[in-house]
């Protein structure tokens, strides 16, 4: 395994990091403790949840994801060894059954205290905003499209104000944001040297070979100002394994189970992806080593969130961390990327 660090901080935290969404819906609790034994052993420290999870939300099954690493740690003693982070959901309809309240200081005393109770620990290493309060376009939408109408008040001081609190009572230890966008991670960093206040250290954005949206502005500022991306679908719902295109996928595979998740599946991004299959396949990879190797390489990235839903899919993805791409392939990914641009932002 490789390392780097989390930004401006000492913690050691390994490049690939293991996504969870899927552990309480497609994977049982014992799946699920499977998934983190392994990558414990294949030196993978970093795990990331949400009380979203599972995805797709669903009130029966909320912060179920939680629980299960929460029930891990009391079973293993291995709390020590893991590096972890979680979210506070965001407001929006799918999430009425959770709050309605977005990033209150209520809202965010309340999430934490009960992802405490369901994680089994006493601090979460990184606490992060899941999307923006505001109306912006996140989530699959291309272009933003203002609201004038908008109820959304400036409140980023505010937030960091009440996260600071949080962080002094020694609950987490540092904050991030997800899926932001180029302005509300600056107005962040920019509160936060105003006042002194604590400092967004990650972005946890989408990002892969069919969405490099994050290279726009996204990406000077995680390298100029020092906030790493936790690269999140960088196998684009499986799409990028290939799978999908061979006809060889599963009936439990992610898209089969719930086709609405169609951000990867449109025409263009299934014409990109045959591309990539070919580059990989005449390059002697699997679309799936190369697909994870692309976003472990990226300069701004500091850890590549991979999920699975087998313990076959977790090594493939965990190993792609010894896989190196030339300087041809680069460029032959480039070739597409510039014939057929995000085509699933």
């Amino acid at each position: 395994m490789k390392y780097t660090t989390l930004p401006n901080t000492g913690i050691k935290v390994s490049k690939i990091c293991l996504g969870t969404m899927t552990w309480g819906n497609q994977n049982t609790q014992e799946e699920g403790f499977a998934q983190m034994d392994l990558a414990l052993d294949h030196g993978v420290n970093f795990f990331d949840c949400a009380e979203l999870y599972p995805v797709p939300a669903t009130a029966e099954r909320y912060a179920d994801t939680e629980k299960i690493i929460g029930n891990w740690f009391k079973k293993t003693g291995h709390r020590d060894k893991v590096i972890l982070a979680t979210k506070i959901a965001g407001p929006g309809d799918y999430t009425a059954h959770i709050r309605t309240t977005g990033f209150s200081k209520k809202a965010l005393n309340e999430a934490v205290d009960n992802s405490l109770k369901r994680l089994q620990t006493d601090y979460i290493d990184l606490y992060q905003l899941h999307w923006p309060e505001r109306q912006t376009n996140t989530f699959g939408i291309r272009d933003y499209q203002h609201n004038p109408k908008d109820s959304w008040e400036d409140n980023f001081n505010a937030i960091l104000h009440s996260l600071d609190e949080i962080m002094k009572s020694g609950k987490i230890r540092h904050v991030g944001i997800s899926n932001e966008k180029a302005w509300g991670t600056m107005r962040y960093l920019e509160e936060s040297r105003r006042q002194n206040l604590p400092r967004m250290i990650t972005i946890q954005n989408a990002y892969s070979l069919l969405n490099r949206t994050f290279e726009g502005d996204l990406a000077e500022i995680s390298l100029r100002e020092n906030i790493g991306l936790l690269a999140y679908s960088p196998m684009a719902f499986g799409v990028l394994s290939g799978k999908y295109i061979k006809g060889t996928a599963g009936d439990n595979a992610r898209l089969k189970l719930f086709p609405r998740f169609a951000r990867y599946s449109g025409i263009q991004a299934t014409e990109a992806t045959k591309h990539y299959l070919k580059i990989a396949e005449d390059n002697g990879m699997t679309l799936a080593q190369m697909s994870l190797a692309f976003v472990n390489e990226r300069p701004f990235v500091t850890s590549n969130i991979i999920g699975a839903t087998n313990l076959r899919q977790l090594e493939e993805n965990i190993s792609s961390i010894n896989v190196s791409l030339s300087k041809d392939i680069m460029n032959a990914i480039d070739k597409v990327h510039a014939e057929i641009p995000n085509p699933a932002p």
